[in-house]
């Protein structure tokens, strides 16, 4: 089955969106989705243009991947690259351009030029900054061993601000400047081909706009850029995770649930924060609109809406989440040993937690199973209950940032309760 007609079926309910077994391009090779336009399918895709001046792609994957997915773009074409645009500056969409650089210097090729908005530099210089935290946040989200964090980039040599037209080789592309789930996202609009470059702004998934451990999303702003682009009525999408989509009608389908999603989950915060509510309601209280939460391209397998609801409140009302008591808290640790002195020991709220995962109320269970650790962390017991809570939690989590937290905090009271032994 072609990428066009898979991605068809997904958009027509066919059959359900399956994002896996793309972490490696080339076994497949890069497959032609357009007059000389492919796409390389791996852990971030690469989009290519064959224009009369050689290939302009968009984004260069991670450094793991890239060697296959420049093997599956020679597949399709021999032509040198001459420009790589980032759609945006994370590391699975940029890191790979050691390789293209290398792969271009073999072949004595021109050098490739590097454009990207103008905020990713600073972007490249932040994560520099905070190689240590990403790693650790890199380590529980996607259950590495080890922390990990590059930090070696090239940097483009082009920025714009917002909007700018690279004409290569006969073609004109288009850059706008949206944000989105970076703060440095660049879609493109190639008219002679009626194709967008969305980059991560479609993902075939819930969007990305929510990252408990990540810096700030931009939900309306992104749902802004999917309705200017679905304005232009193009004829092919070209993503950076999963199939392209061909065809007006699905294209449009896809973005504008995209941007109601998004716009509805912003609405319904606003309206509440507008009251005076507290962030604890308004995070139970907001929820996706029934036919929207049906999508098999907007399941929350990856990032999930509730996230989302808290992304938007940091945005708009800081840190502080009407709670006084939360203003100038006192340590965790403390409230944790109150707790289990009132009722009656750290043991006591363990088993208390226990009956709650038991009774299926996991998010409650959690709370207490925490409070007992922190209460009486050399207390085997306490441990034993908490990695079980978190483990139900994490078997009952769609999204893979939820899941991957619980299961670091699962693995580590199970290390905590051998080591008690």
């Amino acid at each position: 089955m072609s990428m066009l007609e898979r991605s068809a079926r997904w958009i027509d309910g066919d059959e359900d969106v399956v994002m896996q077994g793309l972490m490696n391009a080339s076994a497949a090779g890069a497959e032609e989705v357009g007059e000389r336009t492919a796409l390389a399918e791996a852990f971030s895709n690469v989009v290519a243009f064959d224009t009369d001046d050689g290939l302009v792609v968009f984004d260069v994957s991670h450094h793991l991947f890239a060697p296959g997915a420049i093997q599956a773009l020679r597949t399709w074409s021999t032509a040198p690259v001459h420009t790589a645009v980032y759609t945006h500056g994370h590391a699975d969409h940029v890191t790979g351009a050691q390789s293209f650089d290398a792969e271009a210097a073999a072949n004595g090729a021109r050098k490739i030029r590097y454009v990207g908005h103008e905020a990713v530099p600073t972007r490249f210089d932040r994560y520099q900054a905070t190689a240590g935290y990403n790693g650790h946040i890199n380590m529980r989200q996607f259950r590495l061993p080890e922390p990990a964090w590059p930090t070696d980039f090239v940097y483009p040599e082009m920025t714009y601000r917002t909007a700018t037209a690279l004409t290569v080789g006969g073609l004109t592309f288009d850059l706008r400047h949206a944000r989105g789930e970076t703060d440095d996202h660049t879609w493109a609009w190639v008219a002679e081909r009626r194709a967008i470059c969305v980059g991560d702004l479609f993902i075939w998934q819930f969007p990305n706009a929510g990252n408990p451990q990540k810096v700030q999303r931009y939900a309306w702003d992104w749902a802004v850029a999917l309705r200017e682009m679905a304005a232009l009525d193009p004829d092919l999408l070209l993503p950076a995770h999963g199939p392209a989509i061909a065809g007006v009608t699905r294209i449009r389908t896809v973005l504008l649930d995209t941007a109601r999603a998004l716009e509805s989950l912003h609405d319904q915060t606003l309206a509440l924060m507008n009251t005076g509510a507290r962030l604890d309601d308004v995070i139970h209280t907001v929820k996706l609109p029934a036919d929207l939460a049906g999508k098999s391209y907007l399941k929350p397998t990856y990032d999930e809406p509730e996230f989302v609801v808290r992304n938007l409140w940091r945005l708009y009302g800081g840190w502080y989440d009407g709670n006084p008591a939360h203003l100038k808290p006192a340590r965790d640790i403390e409230v944790a040993r109150e707790v289990a002195a009132l009722s009656g020991g750290a043991d006591a709220l363990a088993t208390r937690a226990e009956q709650l995962a038991t009774a299926g109320d996991l998010r409650l269970a959690c709370h207490l199973a925490e409070m007992a650790v922190q209460a009486e962390p050399e207390l085997k017991r306490a441990h034993e209950v908490r990695a079980a809570v978190y483990d139900a939690r994490r078997a009952s989590e769609a999204s893979f940032m939820a899941s991957g937290i619980y299961r670091s905090a699962m693995l580590d009271s199970q290390a905590a309760a051998r080591d008690l032994d």
